[in-house]
């Protein structure tokens, strides 16, 4: 009996989170191998287009290379680190996953585009676009669990924002006939306003009612799923011009646009894309650089301790969730104002709590998450530049992308990232 479980521990040992990436290595080499590389006929060439057409920057030479040889190269790649993490392994698994991952891409799009041409320039211009309210909606989650406060509430947030910018925004220019730049503001204001209020309410029922945060959060987001579309089906429908926004046109940087490839990327988006960036830059720096960033961490890892030094941990969680309430509603008010200039039924389609999964795989980072969300973000983009080269996968597979990917970003990190100590749990103070 005790040979026999020691050979059952022996297995189970080997079989470990490490021995399951370089299988998935592997399996990945030798689909790109037999998948892609087999499916494509010898001869033909993928295009990668660097400059996006009617683009201000300095136009760079397109990417041309032969299609099925890249592709069993690609493939040799993935299996030298499958063979490489199950024989000596990576100290740090997380990079070889991540080349892996990155070459499977180009790998993907290698294939996508044989015999044919694919803009990366645009693509990736286009993936950063949409991951925008992905990752304003992880960066609320990082506010709140910082401190402690679990927030699924993103998604209604998001959701609710979003239905009061266009109000807002359509009554501004339609009804009050203000200018343009008065009318936006006004939008973005009452979409940061809303986001608040529903943060302020999620902390009430968090803090100071010890309301289980899981469940106080689905309320919220049933709440406003229901509200809104109530509001849609009896007003928007009927008074049409209260749900017809202007957005924010495409702001060109003076000569960071020219850049190649990456003026196109970063520099000649709209301002709230940019405004963005100021957000994660503010959250980064408020959190490891300043008095009150410390007091947060504190509050999130040990708030009894934190209290005991004098920080006040009621008063702390009900200024991050408020203020990860506005973050998120920012992000709803980027999908009206900065995307669509129109509201439509459970339009945030679930980006709230993707932007959960960024928080995670960010490691509760704030840059983190934003490169996380960089990658929702690409696949979102990614099915719908698939949809237009006709690439032989059902279209129901391509807008299943970046759920499937959230999936599979959870099953590998979850196990390996750690939450704030005291995250989802209600501080009683004695």
């Amino acid at each position: 009996m005790t040979a026999i479980s020691t050979q059952k521990t022996k297995k189970r040992n080997w079989f470990t989170r490490e021995k399951v990436y370089g299988i998935l290595f592997l399996g990945v080499g030798l689909f790109i191998a037999f998948v892609f590389a087999g499916g494509t006929e010898s001869g033909l060439m993928t295009t990668f287009g660097l400059t996006p057409p009617r683009s201000d920057s300095l136009s760079v030479p397109d990417l041309v290379f032969p299609s099925q040889a890249s592709l069993y190269v690609f493939s040799i790649i993935c299996i030298f680190f499958g063979g490489w993490q199950l024989a000596r392994g990576f100290k740090k698994v997380n990079i070889g996953l991540t080349v892996v991952a990155l070459v499977f891409v180009v790998a993907f799009l290698a294939w996508a585009a044989r015999g044919g041409s694919l803009n990366v320039t645009s693509l990736m211009a286009n993936a950063l676009l949409r991951a925008t309210p992905i990752a304003l909606a992880g960066l609320s989650g990082v506010l709140c669990e910082r401190a402690a406060v679990i927030n699924i509430a993103i998604e209604g947030m998001m959701l609710s924002s979003a239905f009061s910018s266009t109000v807002a925004a359509s009554v501004a220019g339609n009804v009050w006939e203000w200018s343009r730049v008065f009318t936006l503001a006004f939008g973005l204001a009452m979409g940061l306003l809303t986001g608040a209020l529903l943060g302020f309410l999620l902390a009430v029922l968090a803090v100071r009612y010890k309301v289980d945060q899981i469940v106080a959060g689905t309320a919220i987001n049933i709440f406003s799923t229901g509200i809104t579309s109530f509001m849609v089906s009896r007003i928007l429908v009927e008074f049409q011009n209260l749900n017809q926004t202007p957005i924010f046109q495409k702001f060109p940087i003076p000569v960071l646009s020219k850049i190649p490839i990456l003026g196109t990327v970063f520099f000649n988006q709209n301002l709230l894309f940019y405004l963005m960036f100021v957000v994660i830059a503010v959250i980064h720096i408020m959190l490891f650089y300043t008095r009150w960033g410390l007091r947060t961490r504190a509050v999130g890892e040990h708030p009894k301790a934190a209290d005991t030094l004098g920080v006040r941990v009621y008063f702390n969680r009900y200024v991050n969730t408020t203020l990860g309430g506005m973050v998120a509603g920012l992000g709803g008010s980027f999908l009206i104002l900065g995307s669509v200039g129109r509201f439509d039924e459970v339009m945030t389609a679930g980006k709230g709590f993707i932007g959960l999964a960024a928080m995670i795989f960010g490691k509760w980072m704030p840059i983190g998450t934003f490169g996380a969300a960089s990658i929702f973000g690409f696949a979102d983009s990614l099915q719908t530049k698939l949809a237009i080269l006709n690439v032989p996968i059902p279209s129901q597979f391509l807008l299943m992308a970046p759920y499937l990917i959230t999936i599979v970003v959870l099953a590998g990190v979850i196990g390996e990232a750690t939450p704030p100590a005291a995250d989802g749990q209600p501080y009683v103070k004695e």
